[in-house]
């Protein structure tokens, strides 16, 4: 059996960019998400299982100078860093399991497509959303896409967890609450249809002043 790391990192070695099917051009949903949140440009945003995607290319474009990438996958990184090329600098790089993450940075924002639904088990789940309010801001935003209960039971040949705005709410609602959510169907490169549920969520602050 291989590990979730070498798992990606296969993945990543052996595919193009545009050969897997959570490939987007244009992230529009994700870009939507921050353009309502109307996030400073000095905003600290942290792109989970980021890998190779173009969302970071499009927050430089729009002018935010605070990024984070997460990836378990080295490979995964290193193409978009290639694909940046001189802008690469400009990002922080993170490769690691977002269950082994730790940082002295609190973000504004936290950003999850498609990472978030192969957790599996509540334990992981209960440790990602632990991570995730210890490492955002007391006015942090979460913004999660994941697949719907309409959406594929698989991805990449492992399981994951689907969710309806209800389950994925009553999930997060110890330390997040929902701010809106959409479906919407992504189209693969292979032409294939997964719908997918994005939900953003405000971070919920304690009372004693503690967050």
């Amino acid at each position: 059996m291989m590990t979730k790391k070498q798992h990606w990192e296969k993945v990543f070695t052996s595919k193009q960019v545009d050969e897997v099917s959570w490939y987007q051009q244009t992230p529009q949903q994700s870009l939507d998400f921050v353009q309502q949140l109307a996030l400073p440009k000095t905003a600290a945003i942290i792109d989970i299982g980021g890998g190779d995607s173009f969302l970071v290319d499009h927050l430089l474009q729009m002018g935010y100078s605070n990024i984070t990438v997460l990836d378990i996958s080295a490979a995964a990184t290193n193409k978009a860093k290639q694909r940046l090329g001189n802008k690469a600098a400009l990002i922080n790089w993170v490769v690691s399991d977002i269950l082994e993450f730790k940082s002295r940075i609190k973000f504004d924002c936290w950003h999850d497509r498609a990472a978030f639904h192969f957790l599996t088990t509540a334990d992981e789940v209960n440790a990602y959303l632990t991570l995730a309010q210890q490492h955002l801001t007391a006015d942090g935003k979460l913004f999660i896409g994941t697949f719907s209960t309409d959406g594929p039971e698989k991805c990449s040949g492992l399981p994951v967890k689907q969710y309806n705005e209800t389950s994925l709410a009553s999930t997060l609602q110890k330390w997040f609450k929902k701010i809106r959510c959409i479906t919407t169907d992504h189209i693969t490169p292979f032409k294939t249809i997964q719908n997918f549920l994005f939900c953003s969520f405000q971070k919920i602050s304690i009372k004693n002043g503690h967050s």
